[in-house]
């Protein structure tokens, strides 16, 4: 064993050592010391200072004594890299959860930089997921990095479950899913859905749960990036990234922070919010050897979408689907907020100059609809011109034609789920806005898949 110091400080965010040599350590290079019989605490260097180094612990720091020796473990940390990720579920540390075992083939520090800028290819190909207002307002390309937004209780997991479940589907493609600081019972719901639908072979799980040390929930980032690069670099797949959720690693980052007693800046983010940030979404990249397609819960506190960690992560992204309480209240789901919603693929050039039209025509509807409810509550509809109340009664119906059931939620809306082909989608838009199914009451477009689910007879 390397011993390398002692310990001076303890607290629960940080562990000060006393170097016997100066400059013996670096950040990034993993520590250990005896908590009690055969158990040992292991935490990262995060800065050094002639004989101080300052340490995170990676996990509870209870029975560690002041004056204990450190050991250098000789290397950062490392994860598996190997095909030995795929169907197991690991902690942020690379060890197992599922109580499976494995001979580790060969492991890779979870701190490799990012690609060089000779190696990333752009790919347009386009993602088709199935769920209607997803593939209709922001279709995604492979290779591209997309947000969902909003607040606690909106859907954001679920529609992630729903979109790992179409595209897999639609694409054959292996998936890493990375839980940062999210619920653990969840973690066990999409376990159990993994092996129900027979996909568990195909699937990674990386999971730093709420209740894990800040150091957990944020290495849980770099550890599933790690395998996802793996299957990317040495497979040569396209590979489906799964963040849930993202501005949890940022919170985790926040309180790593104070804890070493940085000055923060707004909001107590860290003051490297924007590296922080940066080097995690820039290893999120398509190479020649294969693509790399996030998908990103974002919670949004308070609601607030100008929050400084928001707007940073959404910088980075190609497309953001907004989920909003007040479409969830109403009781669609996905509750998408369309007028907030974007995605850089919404181009003639990449989706067809049709498409791109209806998703124009649709945007003017919903955006001259906002605009009539104001009217409405003050005047009534009857106050309405005959062209805007065509507009206000088309919109409700394209509103609730987007709503969807999934299949990632049959056990308890007893609907089955639909997935819907693009085609479809952009008939029945046209056939809507162009008056077809005028005479069909807005609450029979309702959870349905394509307008054919609509009964005969009311059309």
């Amino acid at each position: 064993m390397n011993k390398i110091g002692k310990i001076m400080t303890i607290a629960e965010n940080s562990i000060k050592v006393f170097l016997d040599e100066a400059d013996s350590v670096s950040p990034g290079d993993l520590l250990y010391a005896k908590i009690r019989g055969d158990d040992w605490a292991f935490f990262e260097v995060a800065k050094v200072k002639n004989e101080l180094a300052t340490t995170v612990p990676l996990q509870s720091i209870i029975g560690l004594k002041k004056g204990e020796d450190v050991y250098n473990v000789g290397h950062e940390l490392e994860v598996e890299y190997s095909d030995n990720i795929l169907g197991k579920v690991f902690n942020s540390y690379g060890a197992l959860i599922d109580g499976n075992r494995m001979q580790s083939a060969k492991k890779r520090s979870i701190y490799k930089g990012m690609p060089d800028i000779s190696e990333l290819s752009i790919n347009k190909d386009i993602l088709w997921t199935g769920i209607k207002v997803i593939d209709f307002f922001v279709p995604l390309s492979k290779g591209s990095k997309m947000g969902l937004l909003g607040g606690a209780g909106v859907g954001k997991t679920v529609l992630i479950k729903e979109l790992m479940h179409n595209v897999y589907f639609g694409s054959q493609s292996n998936s890493v899913f990375i839980g940062a600081g999210e619920r653990s019972r969840e973690g066990k719901e999409l376990y159990d859905d993994m092996v129900s639908a027979n996909l568990l072979d195909k699937i990674g799980m990386v999971f730093g749960q709420m209740g894990d040390s800040p150091m957990s929930r944020s290495t849980a980032v770099y550890s599933g990036l790690t395998m996802t690069e793996y299957l990317r670099d040495e497979k040569k797949q396209d590979v489906l990234l799964f963040i849930d959720n993202i501005y949890r690693f940022v919170q985790a980052k926040s309180e790593i922070s104070a804890g070493l007693e940085r000055i923060p800046i707004e909001n107590g983010y860290p003051a490297d919010l924007i590296s922080t940030v940066s080097e995690v979404e820039e290893r999120i990249n398509s190479t020649n050897n294969g693509s790399i397609t996030s998908f990103q819960a974002i919670y949004v506190p308070a609601d607030d979408v100008n929050d400084e960690a928001v707007r940073t992560i959404a910088s980075h992204l190609d497309g953001k689907i907004v989920l909003d309480r007040k479409v969830a209240e109403k009781g669609i789901y996905p509750a998408v907020d369309i007028l907030h919603t974007t995605s850089s693929t919404v181009d003639p050039e990449i989706i067809g100059q049709a498409h791109y039209d209806l998703v124009e025509k649709c945007i003017q509807y919903f955006s001259r609809y906002k605009d009539l409810e104001e009217i409405i509550a003050v005047l009534g509809v009857d106050e309405l011109s005959q062209a805007d109340k065509m507009i206000f009664y088309r919109t409700r119906k394209l509103r609730n034609y987007f709503s969807q059931p999934m299949y990632v939620a049959e056990s308890y809306t007893n609907i089955p789920g639909k997935f819907v082909k693009i085609e479809n989608i952009l008939r029945d838009v046209s056939d809507i806005i162009n008056g077809k199914y005028d005479n069909v009451p807005e609450e029979s477009f309702l959870f349905i898949g394509g307008c054919e689910d609509l009964n005969a007879g009311q059309q």
